[in-house]
C-alpha cells in the first residue's frame, strides 16, 4: 500500500502536535498539584503557629470606678475565683435587695414591695409592712407622693465574722439619689447598711420563688445615713432612732 509523501508528513505533524499538548496539560497538572500542596503546607503552619500563639495572648477586662463626691479615680479589680461561690452569690442577691428596697417609683412600687417581702424573715416582714402602711406618715407612700422618685445605686459590699466562726453579716455602703416631682436636681445622699441574713429552704409558693430562688432571709436590716446632715429628705427603711 502506497502513501502519499505529504498525508504522511502531515500524520507526523499532527502526532507531534498530540503528544506536545499532552506533555503540556501533564506538566500544569504536576505545576497545579504542586501549588495546590505548598498551599496546604502553608495553610497547615499557620493554624498550628495561631495554636501556638493563642495561649500567650489574653483579654483581661477591668472596671474604673469614680467617686461621684471626691472625684477619685480607682481600678475595681474583677473577681479572681478566690471567694467562695456562696460569697458571691450573697454578694449579688444583697447588691440586690438593697437596690430593689431602697429605691422608689410609682411605676414599680407594688412590684418592690412585693419583691422585697420575698426575702424577709417574719419580724423583718412586720417592719417592713409598718413602714409602707400608709397610716404612718414616714411611708415612701406619702413621702413620694408627688411623684418623687429615688434610685439606689450600691457601691460596696463587705462581709464579716462573727468570733464564733458564723457569718452572717454583711455591710452594704450606697447612695440614694433622690428627684422631687417638681423636677428639682437630683439630690444623693449615702448609706450604709448594716444586714443580717441567713439561707433557709427556698419558700413553696412559685410567686415567691421566683424572687428569692435560693431562699436567702434578711433577718435584721438596718440603714444609717453617713453623715447626719444627709439623712434630711432620704428614708431610713429600718429602725428610727
Amino acid at each position: 500500500m502506497s502513501t502519499d509523501p505529504s498525508l504522511a508528513s502531515y500524520f507526523a505533524e499532527a502526532q507531534s502536535w498530540d503528544r506536545d499538548r499532552a506533555r503540556e496539560f501533564e506538566r500544569r497538572a504536576r505545576t497545579a498539584w504542586i501549588v495546590a500542596g505548598v498551599s496546604i503546607v502553608c495553610l497547615l503552619a499557620s493554624v498550628i503557629a495561631l495554636m501556638l500563639l493563642m495561649p500567650l495572648k489574653s483579654v483581661e477586662p477591668f472596671l474604673v470606678r469614680v467617686d461621684s463626691r471626691t472625684g477619685i479615680v480607682d481600678v475595681v479589680p474583677p473577681y479572681d475565683g478566690s471567694g467562695t461561690l456562696s460569697e458571691t452569690i450573697t454578694r449579688y442577691l444583697l447588691t440586690h435587695y438593697v437596690t430593689v428596697c431602697e429605691r422608689f417609683s410609682w411605676s414599680t412600687a407594688e412590684s418592690d414591695y412585693e419583691e422585697c417581702a420575698a426575702f424577709h424573715a417574719a419580724q423583718r416582714n412586720q417592719v417592713w409592712a409598718a413602714d409602707w402602711a400608709t397610716a404612718n406618715p414616714a411611708s415612701p407612700l406619702n413621702v413620694y407622693k408627688d411623684g418623687s422618685t429615688v434610685r439606689t445605686d450600691v457601691q460596696s459590699v463587705t462581709f464579716f465574722t462573727r468570733s464564733s466562726g458564723l457569718s452572717d453579716l454583711a455591710q452594704v455602703r450606697f447612695a440614694k439619689a433622690l428627684r422631687r416631682g417638681n423636677g428639682a436636681d437630683e439630690q444623693r445622699t449615702y448609706w450604709i447598711a448594716t444586714i443580717q441574713y441567713a439561707y433557709t429552704k427556698p419558700a413553696s409558693d412559685p410567686n415567691v420563688r421566683r424572687w428569692n430562688p435560693l431562699g436567702l432571709r434578711i433577718i435584721d436590716y438596718r440603714a444609717e445615713a453617713e453623715s447626719a446632715g444627709e439623712r434630711t429628705g432620704t428614708r431610713d427603711s429600718v429602725a428610727k432612732e
